[in-house]
């Protein structure tokens, strides 16, 4: 039973297709224009104008057949020089005018973003650490505390320096009236002259003890404030970080501190353009996440990295928020200035007959391919180099017209394109 239907079912697939077909037409070659085409339900009537043919051509299912208007007189030669030669109607196209207009030039950089630095704080003495005051990714600023080291008998040894201090000072007040008193006594005659060497001895190793004391304590007061480690740098706290109770020696990690602001870009410049890039040009980073930021060009590598040929640059960027992190893939678009070009539509550009691309235009009604070089696309165009500075491009038809043809052209009925960034 399955087998009946499928079988039914492909002759009605047939007996249609049939159908569809007899309303075509047979062309049979060699006859000349518009000779040889028949309805094909003519040829299975066996004449023209069959009862089947007038009643498909009734219901409007009979393809039409229209003879050209060729007069049979002419060759083939002259038919076509009516229509292509010479003597043919000039093809109509449509033309837009653009004008040179001022072309930014970006160079795109792909890179990633880089911490401005990284620093370690360090104790500078050895001792126990009695307090840590930040944790893990806390914003830290200049001058905050970090760790405080246990204090031992620092904080006495700076008294006793204290003391000496004063001593210090107390031998040489004395030293000093002793040597006034006997300046006046030698001066009104009742002190030997040779008193005075004695005196400025004294004098003179007082202040050698005051300044040695003073010293003293200086070096005592130090040693007491490197029991306090402070941040030299602005950023956020990363590991590793000590732990309280832990032993420092001197140079033993406090805290490490990622300095994230200013961040830095850190791209490669390809060796063709190393030649435009400048230290202070303007750039626009835009990073994986969405992100973007306008920077400033502060580093550009002399010498190329042997297996690209590019040159490593770096872009400082503001990061007063911290919102960019560390080690974001990025791209950069760095601004080299602007140059004279035009934007164009893309559907203007074309090929010539060697494969050039260009665009056509036309210079006094006849046709014009001038090659042009693309500089970048964008949303709004093609910024494009090549063109004279005025220009009616076709903007309709291009395809249809080659170089040194007359046309008629007429004005597009498109709006010019607007100058855009890239």
């Amino acid at each position: 039973m399955r087998a009946l239907f499928s079988y039914g079912l492909a002759l009605l697939i047939l007996l249609g297709a049939g159908a569809w077909l007899s309303t075509g037409t047979l062309v049979m070659g060699g006859n000349g224009p518009g000779n040889g085409e028949k309805p094909i339900v003519s040829v299975i009537e066996g004449k023209e104008h069959g009862p089947v043919a007038t009643a498909l051509g009734n219901a409007g299912l009979l393809a039409e057949h229209h003879e050209p208007e060729v007069d049979p007189a002419l060759t083939i030669a002259q038919r076509n020089e009516e229509t292509t030669g010479a003597n043919a109607p000039m093809p109509d196209v449509r033309v837009q005018t653009f004008t040179a207009q001022p072309m930014p030039i970006e160079v795109p950089l792909r890179g990633r973003t880089i911490a401005k630095s990284s620093i370690t704080a360090v104790a500078e003495t050895a001792g126990t650490v009695d307090t840590v005051h930040v944790t893990k990714g806390q914003r830290v600023n200049v001058g905050d505390a970090l760790c405080t080291l246990d204090q031992g008998t620092r904080a006495a040894a700076v008294a006793q320096a204290q003391a000496g201090v004063d001593q210090a000072n107390a031998a040489l007040a004395q030293a000093q009236l002793n040597f006034d008193t006997n300046a006046d006594l030698r001066q009104r005659g009742l002190a030997a002259a040779n008193t005075a060497n004695a005196a400025d001895v004294a004098l003179a190793q007082a202040k050698a003890g005051v300044s040695q004391a003073a010293a003293g304590l200086d070096n005592a007061q130090a040693e007491l404030d490197r029991t306090e480690i402070t941040a030299k740098v602005a950023g956020l706290v990363q590991d590793p970080v000590a732990t309280a109770g832990a032993m420092l020696n001197a140079g033993g990690a406090c805290a490490t501190i990622v300095q994230l602001d200013p961040m830095v870009f850190a791209g490669m410049v390809p060796e063709k353009h190393i030649g435009l890039a400048k230290v202070g040009l303007e750039a626009t980073i835009t990073t994986v996440t969405g992100q973007s930021v306008e920077g400033k060009v502060t580093y550009i590598a002399s010498q190329a990295d042997n297996a690209t040929r590019s040159f490593p640059v770096e872009i400082e960027i503001p990061n007063a928020d911290f919102a960019i992190k560390d080690g974001v893939t990025a791209e950069a678009k760095v601004n080299l200035g602007a140059a004279p070009g035009h934007l164009l539509p893309q559907s203007v550009l074309t090929l010539d007959d060697e494969g050039t691309l260009g665009v056509r235009t036309v210079e006094n009604g006849v046709v014009a391919f001038h090659p042009v070089t693309i500089v970048s696309d964008t949303r709004q165009g093609v910024w494009v180099t090549g063109l004279p500075v005025t220009a009616e491009v076709i903007t309709v038809g291009q395809e249809s017209v080659t170089a040194g043809q007359a046309v008629k052209a007429s004005p597009a009925a498109t709006t010019p394109t607007e100058p855009v960034a890239s």
